[in-house]
């Protein structure tokens, strides 16, 4: 296969996940970067050779310089996709965009209105299709073993540890400055719900809030940070045991201790939660994004689907039932029980294990596998190597924002 040519805009955790899988396969070569950072940018370039006049602060000085690469991958922060996306397709880069799209629905829609308009590949990093287990999923539906499907039960077990590192001290506690949670994290599952149904929904209604993580629930003797506080050694959200437990180990290392601190070292981690965000107490942030969501789908065919999002439980993989006229599918996100009603016999499969839940497992295999197939959709000019393009990616996130804009009116949204 041809090797593609990449340039990265974004040379942070997910611009280094897909330009490491690109290199680690041979189908890709990082050949342009653009990182604001110093000391990543730095590290960016030299991990991957990348020539000095190639290596840039700013998205604009590497799209002035034309078109550098084949495609290129957008992994800014969520609030700073559209520009650059718009942009390069209008260069005529194919484009890796990490998810969300966009913050707002007119700029995803200009989003996807660019890649249409340049017939350019633009794949959303909606990385759940893309594992192993959605593909057996996919394919027992598709086969017809449960029937029809009637109704969906899902659970996003977003984790305890994990809401308190993203989502109440780091990037994406705040909608103003990064979207609401439903976008920023769960995106991901409305993807696959709407992939499951092959359709969008016709109706949704939805409720969550910010129920815990909050000044009216802070304990009356917490310090402002766990290195001062004396209840950190009985909180479950303690920095210290959280990011602590993180040295040592090369995957916890890079993510979740790689977005607090570039060092390796007890010092380094102290410091950090010193003088940085990710050692605040959970109940003195600034964050305001839920900690918890339901979101009711109901399909064309009367087929509803219930999807729950909570911080309060372990890191795991997705939980899904699946309920149809003649059969009945039971997930995990590594073992499946397919009951057929028919016969009532009963099936277990185990999917072949491709890595756990989080970011520094690479999604179950959805990042390596998403990155497999738009390297070889670009090599091949087969778009249909893709799981989605850039309008069914549009279409699920409209999804989300009538989710939230149904929990923000108390009310059900019609599609």
């Amino acid at each position: 296969m041809t090797e593609v040519t990449l340039a990265v805009v974004g040379g942070g955790l997910r611009g280094l996940t897909y330009a490491r899988r690109a290199h680690a396969t041979g189908a890709g070569r990082v050949v342009a970067v653009a990182e604001p950072d110093p000391g990543r940018r730095a590290a960016f370039a030299a991990e991957f050779g990348i020539a000095p006049e190639r290596v840039h602060e700013d998205w604009k000085d590497l799209a002035a310089a034309g078109r550098l690469a084949d495609a290129a991958v957008i992994a800014t922060q969520d609030r700073l996709h559209t520009d650059p996306a718009v942009t390069l397709a209008d260069l005529g880069y194919h484009i890796l965009l990490e998810k969300p799209m966009a913050t707002e629905e007119h700029e995803a829609a200009a989003i996807a209105a660019a890649a249409v308009r340049n017939g350019i590949m633009l794949a959303v990093c909606h990385v759940l299709r893309y594992t192993p287990y959605t593909r057996v999923v996919k394919k027992l539906l598709d086969e017809g073993r449960i029937g029809r499907l009637v109704s969906v039960q899902h659970l996003e077990p977003v984790g305890w540890w994990h809401q308190a590192h993203s989502f109440v001290r780091g990037h994406w506690r705040r909608e103003d400055t990064s979207a609401p949670m439903l976008l920023a994290k769960a995106c991901h599952d409305v993807d696959w719900l709407v992939h499951l149904f092959g359709r969008p929904p016709a109706r949704v209604s939805s409720f969550g809030s910010l129920s815990h993580f909050r000044a009216e629930e802070r304990p009356a003797t917490a310090a402002d940070r766990c290195l001062d506080c004396p209840l950190e050694p009985s909180c479950p959200y303690s920095a210290p045991r959280l990011y602590l437990g993180c040295l040592g180990d090369p995957e916890s290392e890079f993510w979740p201790l790689g977005a607090v601190t570039p060092g390796r070292t007890e010092a380094d981690v102290l410091e950090a939660l010193r003088t940085g965000p990710y050692g605040r107490c959970v109940y003195a942030c600034d964050n305001d994004v839920v900690d918890h969501q339901e979101v009711v789908m109901e399909f064309d065919d009367g087929g509803t689907c219930s999807f729950t999002m909570s911080a309060f439980t372990p890191m795991e993989h997705r939980r899904t039932r699946l309920f149809g006229t003649h059969g009945y599918i039971e997930g995990d996100g590594g073992t499946l029980r397919v009951v057929d009603f028919r016969t009532g016999a009963e099936e277990v499969m185990t999917v072949d294990e491709a890595g756990g839940p989080s970011a520094a497992d690479g999604h179950g295999g959805g990042d390596e596998g998403l990155t497999d197939a738009f390297l070889a959709a670009v090599a091949s000019g087969d778009a249909t190597l893709l799981r989605s393009d850039a309008e069914q990616s549009l279409m699920t996130h409209r999804v989300v924002w009538a989710a939230e804009r149904a929990r923000l009116s108390g009310t059900v949204v019609t599609l």
